[in-house]
């Protein structure tokens, strides 16, 4: 995320970056669904939360901070990075390489055996 404030946008770029944030915010009342496509009254409470910050000239990240310390990290798809969540970011990728290196064992295993 980036550090740039939003009052001298267009209109058009305006309402883009309204759809983008509303894009990544989870809507806590609806199950999966952000708030770009929740009908519920927390979610247009949200937009409207979103809006006002937009209005006032107040970064992505801005909003992003205001949003998740009133209602927590659960409120964004893209969760921040933190020793918290280190392990959650990077075990698909352990365990990727781990049974890239399993299947290698496996194969040069096979081979030796074979050539015995």
């Amino acid at each position: 995320m980036f550090f740039l404030t939003f009052s001298h946008l267009k209109s058009d770029e305006v309402t883009k970056l309204h759809i983008e944030i509303y894009k990544n915010l989870r809507c806590l009342v609806c199950q999966g669904q952000s708030i770009a496509d929740s009908n519920s009254e927390f979610a247009q409470t949200v937009k409207l939360v979103v809006k006002d910050k937009i209005n006032e000239g107040k970064s992505k990240k801005e909003i992003y901070e205001f949003l998740i310390s009133k209602y927590g990290e659960w409120i964004v798809y893209q969760p921040r990075f933190n020793r918290g969540n280190f392990l959650l970011w990077f075990l698909p990728y352990l365990i990727l390489i781990f049974g890239a290196i399993i299947i290698y064992a496996l194969i040069k295993k096979r081979k030796n055996n074979k050539a015995n």
